[in-house]
């Protein structure tokens, strides 16, 4: 019983210590079910690479990133300037020391009127998987 509670607790030492060592923030236990950010687009250097979820990214799919919301969560992501709203699905991570809420791909960022640098939106969570 003693070795397996030394077992586990050198395991979540060290699960917390890589946490910490990468100055990545651990994702909140309770995922928020709206978030008010700044949002952007991706890079097109980023087009046919490996996102987090091993899916390759495309600026033509309705994806995004965030370091808020689990992978495979689904949003709508709503510019605060004009009203205009997507649907995508969270497939990847920003960079850990990035402060903005949302990356969008380049599609999702046209369907919203967001053109170039930053934008305000209001992010509302829907569901784990999209229904059919």
């Amino acid at each position: 019983m003693k070795k397996q509670i030394l077992i586990q607790t050198i395991a979540f030492i060290f699960l917390i210590h890589q946490t910490i060592a990468q100055g990545r923030p651990a994702l909140p236990a309770k995922t928020p079910k709206v978030l008010y950010g700044t949002a952007s687009y991706y890079a097109n250097k980023f087009e046919g690479r490996q996102t987090a979820n091993g899916e390759i990214f495309s600026q033509k799919k309705l994806t995004a990133a965030c370091n808020v919301l689990p992978m495979g969560t689904w949003i709508k992501v709503t510019n605060l300037r004009n009203g205009r709203s997507v649907v995508v699905k969270i497939n990847d991570r920003l960079h850990y020391r990035m402060k903005r809420v949302v990356d969008l791909s380049a599609i999702a960022a046209r369907q919203i009127g967001h053109k170039d640098g930053l934008t305000r939106v209001k992010v509302e969570v829907l569901e784990k998987k999209k229904s059919s």
